[in-house]
């Protein structure tokens, strides 16, 4: 299987979230001063094709109650 690498600027292009936010989230962690919101890491989840839940747990924050 071939994997495609991207950078802060095609993450940027596919979700629309700033580029110098996505390098302070990829340097500085989820723990750094910059905080993705909610729907930022819903972005990056779909433009990574990783399940939001994964992500949410990686950046700490608490996945949204359920109805």
């Amino acid at each position: 299987m071939r994997r495609r690498h991207l950078n802060a600027q095609d993450l940027a292009d596919r979700t629309g979230i700033r580029t110098p936010r996505i390098r302070v989230f990829a340097q500085d962690g989820a723990t750094g001063p910059v905080r993705p919101t909610p729907e930022e890491l819903a972005e990056l989840a779909e433009a990574l094709a990783l399940p939001l839940l994964d992500v949410q747990e990686a950046a700490h924050t608490a996945a949204p109650a359920s109805a």
